[in-house]
């Protein structure tokens, strides 16, 4: 009688953390193993079962919501490999198994190739994720690629279209450019709410500015890209597309001034909003993303200093960054180092984080004016700084202040973990107002 058993592989991606699920099939003299492109985290595996655990939560957030689902999604695709080697096992000559006949199986089920002249309709979105699955990815970078695959599968869907690499042209990109900025004005539609369910999100589709769109066209253009490159496909609808310019306003920040004032505020009366106040101004010296400091644990101070890689680079050539801690992040860190043996902050959502942002800003009188460009219209306009206030403005504070003491991008690339040349760091070196009059009075 043949048996399956699945188990994970030792190798770990260093950039999520997941492991390989492998197959091994015996019956009789036949002993293969084959890799079955599937992936998931250790904690989601049950070692006495041998298969993949759905998490208990009482509580579903979002997240735990998406997870949940992508679970159940890795379930049914390793029972449909399952299947299939059980139905063909049955048809083949047992007497005369190919040594490679169960990778080749499985591969063939994964990454379909053309038959007959034609492309397998449904090669282009098992070679999407496999790219996703195994490319090396940040964690945020790799969500992104998710949400461009379920946007896709919900265009295809909602035109009533069949995807192979073929098949998409530049007229295709150019139509689902469209699709993008228009999917939000879709969700109340009868024939679209089916749609939705079929493909679901973890929140309902929102209008999408232009530097989103550009985003997402940035993000297919790269896995076409890596397709090309791994034979997967000889077409490449981007060579009569061109995705426009993003367009950004000047960086604004809140000054040293402002992040004391905030820092100095008497939020007694709320002590979890002080907390996120001292997590937020902490934030303000150290000059990381929120999404690395989540990431921090008590192992990242090192000698007076917070030591970490940044995810974002953890794409190319990593880096680490080393930030000297003032005396103000000092006091930060020892007022909650009885808190936990791992964690430096108790830390919330990144959602509720925001939230609170605003919040402690409009208390503590954070309120000016500041010019902003909306990112859906493109259009300039002035909004309260307390009310588009988010954690990135702590990356600001720390890179728009050091600039303007030192005005030296290389030295403070090295602090906020910027690459040398960023075209993002770039915006930060708008000349602000104080210089301004001081290169005025030198006319005098």
């Amino acid at each position: 009688m043949a048996t399956i058993t699945l188990r994970l592989s030792a190798k770990t991606d260093k950039q999520t953390n997941q492991h390989e699920i492998l197959m091994r099939f015996r019956h009789g003299k036949v002993d293969q193993y084959a890799k079955t492109n599937v992936f998931v985290h250790p904690d989601h595996w049950s070692n006495d079962t041998k298969s993949i655990k759905i998490p208990n939560a009482r509580l579903l957030t979002d997240e735990k919501k998406q997870l949940i689902n992508e679970l159940h999604k890795k379930i049914d695709r390793l029972n449909e490999i399952t299947s299939l080697v059980q139905s063909s096992f049955q048809a083949i000559d047992k007497s005369n198994v190919a040594k490679d006949w169960l990778k080749s199986l499985i591969d063939g089920f994964n990454f379909p190739t053309a038959t007959d002249g034609e492309q397998s309709q449904h090669s282009f979105f098992d070679v999407y994720e496999h790219y996703i699955d195994t490319h090396k990815f940040s964690d945020h970078r790799r969500k992104q690629n998710r949400v461009i695959w379920r946007t896709l599968k919900r265009y295809e869907i909602f035109k009533g279209l069949s995807f192979t690499f073929e098949n998409i042209t530049a007229d295709t990109l150019r139509d689902f450019e469209k699709f993008l900025a228009d999917e939000h004005k879709l969700v109340d539609q009868k024939k679209y709410q089916k749609v939705l369910t079929a493909v679901p999100e973890t929140r309902t589709p929102q209008p999408r500015g232009k530097n989103t769109i550009n985003d997402f066209m940035i993000r297919l253009r790269s896995f076409y890209i890596w397709a090309n490159e791994n034979d997967y496909t000889t077409t490449n609808p981007f060579k009569h597309f061109t995705i426009a310019e993003c367009v950004y306003g000047t960086p604004y920040y809140i000054t040293i001034e402002e992040r004391n004032q905030l820092y100095n505020f008497d939020f007694s009366d709320n002590p979890d909003l002080a907390r996120q106040r001292d997590i937020f101004v902490f934030q303000c010296l150290i000059g990381c993303r929120v999404s690395d400091l989540w990431a921090m644990t008590k192992s990242n101070l090192v000698n007076g200093a917070i030591e970490y890689i940044p995810r974002k680079t953890k794409e190319g050539r990593a880096i680490t960054v080393r930030v000297p801690l003032n005396a103000i992040a000092t006091e930060i860190v020892e007022r909650y180092k009885d808190f936990d043996k791992v964690k430096l902050f108790k830390l919330t959502t990144q959602q509720q984080y925001n939230r609170d942002i605003k919040t402690m800003f409009r208390l503590s009188g954070l309120t000016r004016i500041v010019t902003v460009i909306n990112p859906t219209t493109r259009e300039e306009e002035q909004r309260p700084i307390c009310d588009i206030a988010s954690s990135h403005l702590a990356r600001r504070c720390f890179v728009g202040n050091l600039y303007k003491k030192v005005k030296d991008p290389n030295l403070i690339g090295k602090l906020s973990g910027h690459k040398e040349g960023s075209r993002a760091f770039s915006r930060y070196r708008e000349i602000d107002e104080e210089t301004s009059r001081e290169l005025v009075t030198m006319l005098e």
